[in-house]
């Protein structure tokens, strides 16, 4: 804020923090213990890895029907999957449609869908 403040600009502590948050700048500490602020570099894999992890946690079968999978999850799951498929987009995946514990994919193609299939699958092994 003092730094704002000498540049003439006037800044509240709460807009501070919420545009930090927004532009992803981080607290760290250096070897020496002396604080510094830096931008946040999020794991490039992380959503893929979160992908994986809600698969392996809430999906019960996956059977693949022409271009389209039907995904069984655990109760109240399908939604949570199908929003985060819909936030990732793989290639090989048009739209989704969730109910309470099943989930709808849309592919392309046949074959898009049995690689989204496959990915599944290698997912809960």
């Amino acid at each position: 804020m003092k730094a704002l403040a000498n540049e003439d600009i006037v800044a509240t502590q709460a807009t501070i923090s919420r545009d930090m948050r927004e532009l992803k700048i981080v607290k760290g500490q250096n070897a020496a213990g002396k604080s510094y602020y830096t931008h946040f570099k999020e794991e490039k894999n992380t959503s893929s890895k979160r992908l994986n992890q809600v698969i392996k946690d809430v999906v019960l079968e996956v059977d693949c029907v022409e271009f389209t999978n039907v995904i069984h999850t655990l109760p109240r799951n399908a939604n949570v999957l199908a929003a985060l498929l819909d936030e990732l987009r793989p290639l090989n995946l048009l739209g989704t449609i969730a109910g309470y514990d099943t989930l709808v994919t849309y592919s392309k193609s046949v074959a898009d869908a049995k690689e989204l299939n496959n990915f599944f699958k290698e997912c809960l092994h």
